[in-house]
């Protein structure tokens, strides 16, 4: 008993849904389908099908909102960070993907994410609230305790079943961040995203409209549980799901998944053929019965076979003249057509995905002494979508990136073939519960959980090098990553709207004269300008000092080996001509650097103009 009088409404509703269970979405009646549904002539405009949720015309504002965030390095927490190519950002994922728009957009050739499954006690970051101001946003987005972690309290929540808006609210969680990260990949990329039964439906349909119908690819069912059981009275659930989309499939020439060992034992070379081994494979077409491909073939001991063939006669003929047709030791039996294993890329990609379960997860962090992650993905899983979706020398990225299974998948993948993958994972500083084995083991945020993976995992491979040497000859690996860390503009923003006279206007353009915010880190400020600029996070960065300068003062950066140029620290005239003799396509000064000189700075604007560079002060 809960002390309450009986609720008349929601019995009522609740014999509705009994009756016509089709015209409730999210517990609320759409009286439009009530009536189509009693046969009443409706006419419901704009008619067509499409998915439509509470809230969605807001995730479009959450989505279209720019961000002046930037990404600050973090060399202390970081292992070879000016020789890896691989990343690690820590921070809110929807901020971190509008980041990383001008700087990768087109570049990511693989994305696999395993997002929150929304089965009523996941907590995520969704928008419900747009009728505050910016500074409420802001405050609100920067919600933290005294040691500057996220409060699950106020940006990150709890999406109950009981909500209201329980659907709705995942939808506009997950809607933003699929929107953006299609543009990160390229026209050829590929996307693969883990859900469960509660939003397979919902997250098809939205990729649908992201990346349209047309770039769907496939559907793998992952059977993660073994043996018998039930986790609910009336089902067992045994499988998750791999929604695979690709970018453009017009750009997609042929996908693979590798053969497995056994697949491999497959191929013999009974025959010595000097073309290598190979595996016979059945020419018989059982469901056909096309005339052009029905005839008779005889085998070198004169057997004769009439079937329904894959080939036509003419193809066949040439098939036996290349010695592709196999008649058996004994040259009797029904030919079969040999399949090269060294021509072998692998098997178009199969839907029934059954060789590692989730145990295998737990598995893999105890090989490194890190069991506090409560059913990561195994390694195994994500090393065989990256078999799929990258080649030897791209970027994979996974911007729910949890324990880490993505970087261990990688690493691993270049260890075994000698490969340069290379990653990008994000990952929220989501406080762990204090009552987790986590928190115990001095974890406070499952990012830390994550970077001390990816370090573990380093190690791990560094000892088995240094155990045995001969198995990684001729094998250059980057066993390092970057951390980088989402903070907010190193530079002053100018809000003109808060301004409610003259002098506070003067007031704050006094303020302006020294653009960057007190405090503000040189190599923050650096890696801000390479990021809006539209360079990557690994891009080469050199410490220029012209020799012929006036007292050696006169330094600045050469990014991407020499494309664009940065001063932070001095400029004159010598400078500025060294500058142009390096020809780059961008150039960018600190404005204060010209300390009121505005012969110079005018002089700096017309001779790199003339010089065909893109020239800008901040």
């Amino acid at each position: 008993m809960d002390g309450e009088s009986l609720n008349i409404s929601k019995e009522k509703i609740e014999q509705l849904k009994q009756l016509f269970p089709e015209v409730l979405s999210e517990d609320k009646i759409d009286f439009e389908k009530l009536k189509l549904t009693l046969g009443e002539d409706v006419t419901i405009a704009n008619e067509r099908y499409v998915l439509n949720w509470a809230g969605k015309s807001d995730a479009f504002k959450v989505l279209q909102t720019p961000t002046t965030a930037t990404l600050a390095p973090d060399k202390k927490e970081s292992i070879n960070f000016d020789s890896t190519d691989n990343i690690f950002i820590e921070g809110e994922n929807l901020e971190v993907l509008k980041v990383l728009q001008k700087s990768y957009y087109g570049k990511i050739k693989m994305i696999y994410i395993d997002p929150p499954y929304n089965t009523g006690n996941d907590s995520f970051i969704y928008p419900d609230k747009f009728s505050e101001t910016k500074e409420e946003y802001q405050k609100r987005i920067g919600e933290k305790d005294e040691e500057g972690y996220l409060l699950k309290e106020g940006l990150f929540r709890k999406n109950s079943k009981e909500s209201g808006q329980y659907h709705s609210n995942w939808l506009s969680m997950i809607y933003p961040r699929l929107f953006l990260a299609k543009n990160l990949l390229r026209e050829d990329g590929l996307i693969f995203v883990s859900i469960d039964d509660n939003e397979v439906h919902s997250l098809r349909m939205i990729m649908n409209e992201i990346f349209g119908e047309e770039n769907f690819i496939g559907n793998f069912l992952w059977r993660k549980k073994a043996g018998a059981g039930a986790d609910s009275k009336l089902f067992f659930r045994q499988h998750d799901y791999i929604i695979l989309f690709g970018k453009n499939t017009d750009s997609i020439e042929e996908l693979f998944q590798p053969l497995t060992e056994s697949q491999i034992n497959e191929y013999k070379n009974p025959d010595n053929d000097s073309r290598g081994k190979w595996a016979p494979t059945d020419l018989c077409r059982a469901d056909d019965n096309d005339p052009k491909r029905i005839y008779e073939v005889i085998s070198p001991k004169g057997n004769k076979f009439i079937k329904c063939w894959s080939y036509t006669e003419s193809n066949f003929k040439e098939l036996e003249k290349e010695n592709i047709i196999w008649w058996g030791k004994n040259g009797d039996q029904l030919p079969k057509r040999k399949r090269f294993l060294n021509n072998k890329k692998g098997l178009t990609p199969r839907s029934w995905v059954d060789f590692t379960l989730t145990s295998e997860g737990g598995k893999d962090l105890e090989k490194i002494d890190l069991t506090v992650f409560d059913f990561p993905k195994p390694t195994n899983l994500i090393k065989h979508f990256l078999n799929i979706g990258i080649n030897k020398e791209e970027i994979c990225m996974d911007f729910f990136a949890g324990s880490g299974t993505t970087a261990q998948a990688v690493y691993e993948l270049n260890k075994e073939d000698g490969g340069n993958r290379k990653f990008i994972l994000v990952q929220l500083p989501e406080k762990t519960d204090e009552d987790s084995e986590a928190f115990r083991a001095g974890f406070k945020t499952i990012s830390d959980i994550c970077k001390e993976r990816i370090r573990r995992v380093i190690k791990k491979i560094n000892d088995e090098r240094k155990d045995k040497p001969e198995l990684f000859e001729d094998k250059k690996l980057d066993l390092g990553f970057k951390v980088f860390k989402l903070k907010n503009s190193n530079f002053k923003l100018w809000r003109g709207d808060v301004f409610k006279n003259g002098d506070e206007i003067s007031q704050q353009l006094e303020v302006f004269e020294t653009p960057e915010k007190d405090g503000a880190l040189e190599e923050n400020i650096l890696y801000e300008l390479i990021l809006k600029s539209g360079y990557e996070l690994t891009s080469s960065i050199e410490y220029i000092t012209p020799h012929n300068i006036k007292g050696g003062t006169g330094v600045f950066f050469s990014i991407s080996n020499g494309e664009l140029i940065i001063a932070l620290f001095s400029i004159n005239d010598v400078m500025i001509k060294e500058i142009i003799k390096l020809k780059p396509k961008k150039c960018i000064i600190l404005d204060k650097l010209f300390n009121g000189n505005d012969q110079l700075k005018t002089n700096t604007v017309l001779q790199m103009k003339d010089a065909g560079i893109e020239f800008k002060t901040v």
